[in-house]
């Protein structure tokens, strides 16, 4: 077998692709209302009209593409995002709007299941690392990259450019995949109970992240979690969740699942905080504060193919835990801060914990894809993104709780925006902490290990 690097280039693109449509069109909700004559409140739906159906179809699209043909599900999904990018963007009315969204996330469901797989099928096991490394990085810096590509698509080309930006990388995405992808099945056609499934567990997962979501802003909102036990709870209990649970406990994968949801909700909150911090308490400017903010991408990018390389010399796991550590440290130098924080102050901080997100992101993607059982890597891929995807609704809501708790005391001493700031601070600290026990205490060894000795780390349970 020999190493085909473009499609690893295919699944970083399409990956920062991807994720970029998380974040990009949060900046131009003001001038959708008003272009489409709708409130604020409808708009809103262009960006939940995404969101909500990537998290919740990820489980059953990593079921159903579990033996199926990868080159045109691949095909399928970036072809289905590209156009309705194109019809969001031709929206004459919200309802149209909304509903190519949803569309396009079914679609962003599939690519998100497929990046990983495509990334470790289309090298060997000795390059895992650094293959694994491409999409684990260009992924969450497409989702921050998202409001300053939108901004400045809104502020000379109108909103309408904010979906139609990512037409061309799905073309390119579509040429090379279709020349490079060899043929390997066809698609196939999900049975009665599988559609049963399907739903249950994208309903449940639907309400939870949409009860997350709406409940940062409105506490009531997150008693809707409750209404997503009795979906998620006869989905696992049943033939549809069976499997996936047996799979992840086969493999050993319970802790790295828990350590990827403590790190994507550190990062989610430490950026929430940061920049609401800077801005609304600091006086700190917009485009200061944007700048600040960009340190930890800018450091997760540099570090993100140094990890894989070195993943692949010494380990997966040595590497992985070594990314969690510094990104803890990182965010753990934020809380001395005092009064009047500086951008450069918080600055190399975030460059810091940014070094240790890059280190993680490659190792830990290939820990957890190589232990997968070649038949499940589909099933696997999709469960850690929905880890992911939790943690990253998770930890605004969590930080929004914690800074409303602190900044309701007496503020004697720092204030209470300060100790508001802190206390979420505080808690995206110990989510990326948390990563680091769970990556490297030693449990019973997997079941299955599917790269050499040399490059595999067994995973905890």
């Amino acid at each position: 077998m020999r190493d085909r690097w473009v499609l690893v280039a295919v699944a970083g693109a399409l990956s920062f692709v991807a994720m970029l449509d998380m974040n990009i069109v949060n900046v131009a909700l003001a001038d959708i209302a008003e272009g489409l004559h709708v409130s604020a409140a409808t708009a809103q739906w262009a960006v939940l009209g995404y969101q909500l159906p990537v998290a919740a179809l990820l489980l059953p699209v990593g079921r159903w593409l579990d033996g199926a043909g990868t080159r045109y599900a691949l095909l399928a999904a970036t072809a289905g995002f590209a156009l309705c990018s194109a019809l969001a963007a031709l929206s004459p009315w919200a309802g149209w709007l909304i509903a190519a969204r949803v569309g396009q996330g079914a679609c962003a469901a599939v690519l998100f299941v497929l990046m990983p797989v495509l990334a470790i099928r289309a090298v060997r096991p000795e390059s895992r690392g650094r293959a694994m490394s491409v999409p684990a990085t260009l992924g969450p810096l497409g989702a921050v990259a998202g409001p300053a590509v939108g901004g400045l698509l809104l502020d000379h080309l109108g909103w309408r450019w904010v979906f139609l930006v990512k037409i061309p990388f799905c073309l390119v995405a579509l040429a090379v995949a279709w020349k490079a992808m060899p043929r390997d099945g066809a698609l196939r056609v999900p049975g009665r109970r599988a559609l049963a499934d399907a739903l249950s567990v994208a309903g449940g997962l639907a309400v939870l992240l949409l009860a997350l979501t709406l409940g940062s802003e409105e506490p009531p909102c997150f008693l809707l979690t409750a209404a997503a036990v009795p979906a998620l709870w006869w989905w696992l209990r049943g033939l549809g969740g069976r499997p996936v649970a047996e799979v992840l406990r086969a493999a050993g994968l319970f802790r790295a699942h828990g350590a990827v949801l403590a790190l994507a909700a550190g990062f989610a909150a430490m950026h929430y905080v940061v920049a609401l911090h800077l801005q609304q308490d600091e006086g700190v400017s917009a485009t200061a504060t944007g700048l600040t903010v960009l340190a930890f991408p800018l450091g997760m990018g540099l570090a993100g193919p140094l990890g894989g390389r070195l993943a692949d010399r010494y380990g997966f796991r040595r590497v992985a835990v070594t990314g969690a550590v510094l990104t803890t440290a990182g965010l753990l130098l934020l809380l001395p801060l005092g009064d009047g924080w500086s951008p450069s102050d918080v600055a190399w901080r975030l460059a810091l914990a940014g070094i240790g997100m890059g280190l993680n992101g490659g190792p830990t993607q290939a820990l957890v894809m190589g232990a997968a059982p070649p038949e499940r890597t589909a099933t696997v891929g999709s469960t850690v993104q929905v880890a992911r995807s939790l943690g990253f609704t998770l930890g605004p809501a969590l930080a929004t709780a914690a800074w409303a708790l602190a900044g309701s005391g007496d503020g004697a001493r720092t204030g209470p925006a300060l100790d508001g700031a802190q206390a979420g601070l505080a808690l995206a600290t110990a989510a990326a902490g948390l990563a680091v026990p769970l990556l490297a205490l030693p449990g019973r060894r997997a079941a299955v290990a599917a790269a050499p000795e040399r490059t595999t780390d067994t995973v905890s349970t």
